[in-house]
């Protein structure tokens, strides 16, 4: 293995060994016993099967998707930062659709939930999209502001409209059985990681073997010279790879709702939208590698509800890891491509 390919994995391993001891001396610091809450960490998320299968693949597969939908667009140049809000968005949509098909055949019923979601999740993208190629509009602000839209609809619908029938709680009904994926017999996990493993699949041969995978690397190294040399319509890619990436991340919404929660309810999300674009970063938009990212941070997210149970430590602090991976992956990419020194412009020769 050359040392160019080694060094994302020494930066992943690196990153991931800073951000759990800082984590450590973060809960001695707080008066905490470290290393019980990093045992219960742990025995939350690979304890043993029932906890690797039920809870860290659980919550890795809408890590996978969405991460996999944002590798879409970051490799073609384009900051989608809105998986949160277009998996919020499509879940809404799941459940409405879930809750209409109950004399459906299974398959057709799920296929709609799950098309459903990805259409819904595609068209929440879709203003961002307009906005950046007529107007010039950064799709960073506008997708990220749109977040906050979306969980401001879950909290609409779950109180109006798709609140459940006795008006009492916030949330929906439950969707038709017809519509709920399988899981594996004595476990929580569903059928839907056979659909992410798909999934990345596709987009590895994609991304490495199609005419498609070679414009998204163009225009993500440079828009201009792939217009000018490559005369590759660039606009035509950025849209289509951020429509793609949002439907990525609508399928997300309708694998939790059909797989997992089987109805809409406030705070469905912990956090996925953002936290996949750690999974994305780390695995350096590799779809193979996304998945491996995504059942740790599955794990993270597991082990956290563990530690918090177990050792009396609010889950939100595994973000540290989380925080640290980001900002030491992100440093050593900076450090690749431009230096740590900023040129500065020669001196002008004096007369």
């Amino acid at each position: 293995m050359t040392r160019r390919q080694l060094l994302p994995l020494l930066t992943g391993a690196g990153a991931l060994a800073a951000g759990f001891a800082l984590l450590a001396l973060g809960l001695a610091f707080a008066g905490y016993d470290a290393p019980r809450a990093l045992g219960a960490l742990w025995r939350g998320a690979f304890g043993s099967w029932d906890a690797f299968l039920s809870a860290t693949l659980v919550r890795a597969i809408p890590l996978i998707s969405i991460g996999l939908g944002l590798a879409i667009a970051f490799r073609a140049g384009a900051l989608n930062i809105g998986g949160e809000g277009q998996f919020l968005v499509a879940a809404i949509a799941a459940t409405w659709v879930g809750l209409q098909v109950g004399g459906w055949p299974a398959s057709l019923a799920v296929a709609a939930v799950l098309g459903a979601a990805m259409l819904a999740g595609a068209l929440w993208i879709a203003f961002p999209v307009l906005l950046k190629l007529k107007f010039g509009v950064l799709e960073v602000i506008s997708t990220l502001l749109l977040n906050f839209v979306a969980e401001a609809l879950v909290s609409y619908a779950v109180t109006g409209p798709l609140q459940e029938a006795r008006h009492i709680y916030p949330a929906s009904d439950p969707i038709a059985a017809s519509a709920r994926i399988p899981v594996f017999g004595g476990t929580r996990l569903h059928w839907g990681i056979v659909l992410t493993l798909l999934i990345a699949a596709l987009l590895w041969m994609g991304f490495t073997r199609t005419a498609w995978g070679f414009r998204l690397r163009a225009v993500g190294t440079g828009s201009r010279a792939a217009k000018i040399s490559g005369r590759i319509p660039v606009q035509r890619v950025l849209g289509s790879a951020l429509l793609w990436s949002g439907a990525l991340a609508g399928l997300a919404g309708g694998l939790e709702v059909s797989g997992v929660t089987l109805n809409l309810y406030q705070n469905l999300s912990p956090g996925y939208g953002f936290t996949a674009i750690a999974v994305a970063l780390l695995a350096r938009l590799h779809p193979l590698g996304i998945l491996a990212t995504g059942a740790f941070f599955g794990a993270l997210e597991a082990g956290a509800q563990g530690m918090q149970r177990d050792a009396g430590v609010p889950a939100v602090t595994v973000s540290v890891v989380e925080a640290i991976v980001i900002v030491i992956v992100l440093l050593v990419e900076a450090r690749a491509r431009f230096g740590w020194r900023l040129r500065t412009p020669a001196a002008e020769p004096v007369p």
